[in-house]
Formats: C-alpha cells, sequence, structure tokens
C-alpha cells in the first residue's frame, strides 16, 4: 500500500450485501417468471440492464415490469422487488472509510447500480452517521450516469481520466474477478473482496 494514494471502491458485494436469490423472488412474485436469467450476480440482462446502463428511465423500466408481468403493478411494488437485492450497508463500513480519508487516502466509488436503487435505498444507507453518500468518496463513478458496466474498461478509465489519478497509485476493491483483471489490465492495482478479506480488513490493513 505504500504506492497506493487512491482506493477505488465497488458498492455491491463490498459496501454493501446482496441477496440476488430473495430480489428474484420478489420479481417472480410480482409476475416476472423468468426474473431468474434476467438478474445476474455481477451483470444484467434486459430491462435490468438498460436501467443499469441509464438508456431508460425509472418510469420507463417499471412501465417495461407491468408489460412483461401482465399486471397493473405499483411503482412502489417494483422498486421494493429490485430493493430485496440490498441487504445492508453495515455502519462499521461506513467508518472505515472516514478511517482511510483521515489516514490521507482519497476515495471513490464505482459502481454497476441504478437509478432506483441508488436514489432511494443507496443514499438513505448511507446517510446512518449523519452524512451524505458524496461525503463519503472524492468522486463517484456509476453504470447509470456513465451508459457503460463494468468490466469495461471504459467505466475505469473515466474514473481514472476525471479525477486525474495515476493508475499505478491507485487499488480496486471489487468482488468480480473480472473487474480485478480489467483494472489490472489498465495498470491499476486490484484487491477481490471475498471470504476473509472483507472491506473492513482491507481498511484495518491499510491504515
Amino acid at each position: 500500500m505504500k504506492s497506493v494514494k487512491n482506493i477505488v471502491i465497488d458498492l455491491g458485494g463490498v459496501m454493501i450485501d446482496l441477496d440476488r436469490e430473495r430480489c428474484v423472488r420478489a420479481f417472480v412474485d410480482l409476475g416476472l417468471e423468468n426474473a431468474d436469467s434476467m438478474l445476474g450476480l455481477y451483470r444484467q440482462e434486459e430491462p435490468f440492464l438498460s436501467i443499469e446502463t441509464g438508456r431508460i428511465s425509472a418510469g420507463e423500466f417499471y412501465d417495461e415490469i407491468r408489460r412483461r408481468t401482465g399486471r397493473d403493478v405499483s411503482d412502489s411494488a417494483i422498486e421494493g422487488a429490485f430493493d430485496e437485492f440490498l441487504v445492508a450497508l453495515p455502519v462499521e463500513r461506513l467508518a472505515a472509510i472516514r478511517k482511510l480519508r483521515a489516514a490521507g487516502y482519497r476515495t471513490y466509488m464505482i459502481s454497476n447500480t441504478n437509478g432506483v436503487m441508488y436514489d432511494g435505498w443507496i443514499k438513505r444507507a448511507f446517510m446512518q452517521e449523519g452524512l451524505r453518500v458524496g461525503d463519503y468518496f472524492d468522486g463517484i463513478i456509476t453504470s447509470f450516469a456513465e451508459g457503460v458496466c463494468k468490466p469495461d474498461a471504459e467505466l475505469f478509465e473515466t474514473v481514472l481520466r476525471r479525477y486525474g489519478l495515476k493508475a499505478e497509485e491507485s487499488v480496486l476493491l471489487d468482488d468480480s474477478e473480472a473487474n480485478c483483471e480489467a483494472a489490472r489490465r489498465l495498470g491499476m492495482k486490484a484487491v477481490r473482496i471475498i471470504g476473509d478479506m472483507t472491506f473492513t480488513r482491507f481498511a484495518a490493513d491499510a491504515v
């Protein structure tokens, strides 16, 4: 970590605990029978891919779910089913980001996510300490805002270019090996957060 100045942090699977199966069941209950083939842990299929890359709005997404289910499902019910993917953002992980920043590291978010989750559940979860999501990061890159998902190199190139980061001084924390490899090909370091290597353990070792 001696050469690292910038820590680029994924959300799902690193900061936020996920439960894909719970989300699938919730959409099946709404009438989306093939939800299992549409929702992946690391990559989505249509119409979930379109909202994750910002090609459709939340309203268009809700309408598409209603069309596919053939049911008059409310926007709030669809949002609730989507949020079943997100289990918890433990407050100790928020504290770990603050400790990293206090130790002199710059922190950046990079996430495959969508406007429904980000503007709702995710922003509320980051308010547990009375702060806002932007108070924890020096920069934020999301797939729905940029129109591209990891592991596409463009998303990693965007965070480096937009915030003037040197790849060799930057480390990605991600739960996907494909994403880690994509970052390494650009000259970044990468640590897969999985199993015993948790975000809080990484942060404790870094400071």
